[in-house]
């Protein structure tokens, strides 16, 4: 008996999908997903890689500016340390 690509993918397709089918009726979150709002309509959809993407910009975000923050600041103090050195020695 030989089987061809085209039916051991078919194969797993079958498989794929009577795991879904046999969990479709598990999963009680989604029977009033039509009614809610649209931020929780778009959390419970399939592209939360977008919704993970945003978050992580956004904590990024924050740290460079955190870090741009700090570094002024530091620039600021060794300016002023510099010149009292220079005041003292004088």
């Amino acid at each position: 008996m030989k089987f061809l690509p085209a039916q051991a993918q078919e194969d797993t397709v079958a498989v794929v999908d009577t795991l879904t089918e046999s969990y479709s009726q598990k999963w009680d979150g989604t029977a009033g997903l039509d009614q809610a709002s649209p931020l929780i309509q778009t959390a419970a959809s399939y592209d939360l890689i977008f919704i993970v993407l945003g978050v992580s910009l956004i904590i990024w975000f924050v740290l460079l500016f955190f870090i741009i923050r700090v570094d002024k600041k530091v620039n600021k103090l060794e300016k002023e340390i510099e010149k009292s050195n220079v005041e003292g020695t004088s």
